[in-house]
């Protein structure tokens, strides 16, 4: 795995909608004149027919996603997309297998799309900075070690901060004498952001210097190898399959 420069990550917002509410009119006083009010209906039926045909819906299939964001589901979980929704909510095997396969193609499209950006956003910047090559701390050269090229045997280690398991599991690393990659998941191309994690965590800036460690935003390498669960995640390449190590 190739450690990223400065990379992107890139969150898709869903927008949400409340109920119409009802408004009771005198009947001497309606018109048969179409107001603004009566046409917004439409134009969020043509909004919502875009957002069903977007994730591979029908629109009856968005009518029920609705219905269930405005119950215990949507408490629970406010930001859940439609396909996990419906997925979870599913009322037969059947329906199960179309949301898990709609959302399997829909992730494979997104995380491709995202890779195609990340391959021409590391590209641009080999050619503009070319010796500026991961994040650095202060006292630590820009200059790093090259590149660790796919199958070297490195430890990779994915991050998120305002994550206290994953703070701790970088000092018991450091500690340990480890040369190790950090991927930082979510930090939004921002150097500035992975830089104030780094020195909350005590990453030693020698060791950025030598390239026994490197500082890396994540720009989807986590999705696209493809493994479960949560941050963070210490991995290892092993015969050419990335594996979660204990």
């Amino acid at each position: 795995m190739k450690p990223a420069v400065l990379t992107l990550f890139m969150v898709a917002g869903l927008a949400t909608w409340g109920a119409p509410q009802a408004i009771a009119q005198n009947p001497r006083s309606a018109m048969p004149t179409e107001s603004p009010s009566q046409q917004r209906p439409a134009a969020t039926t043509h909004s919502e027919e875009q957002l069903a045909r977007d994730w591979g819906l029908r629109a009856e299939e968005w009518a029920r996603y609705q219905q269930l964001m405005q119950g215990p589901l949507g408490i629970s979980s406010p930001n859940l997309d439609p396909l996990t929704a419906l997925g979870i909510e599913a009322r037969s095997d059947e329906e199960r297998r179309r949301y898990a396969e709609l959302q399997v193609q829909a992730e494979a499209r997104r995380v491709e799309k995202l890779l195609a950006y990340q391959r021409a956003y590391d590209a641009a910047w080999q050619q503009f900075n070319p010796t500026l090559r991961r994040v650095t701390l202060p006292g630590a050269s820009a200059a790093a070690a090259p590149g660790v090229p796919q199958g070297s045997g490195r430890t990779a280690v994915f991050v998120k901060d305002a994550c206290t398991t994953c703070d701790q599991t970088v000092r018991q690393l450091q500690a340990s004498g480890a040369e190790f990659d950090i991927y930082v998941v979510g930090s939004r191309a921002d150097d500035t952001r992975i830089r104030e994690w780094a020195r909350r965590v005590q990453i030693d800036p020698a060791r950025v210097r030598n390239g026994r460690i490197t500082l890396n935003h994540d720009g989807g390498r986590w999705l696209s190898i493809g493994l479960q669960g949560d941050l963070p995640a210490v991995v290892r390449q092993v015969d050419g399959q990335w594996l979660r190590q204990p």
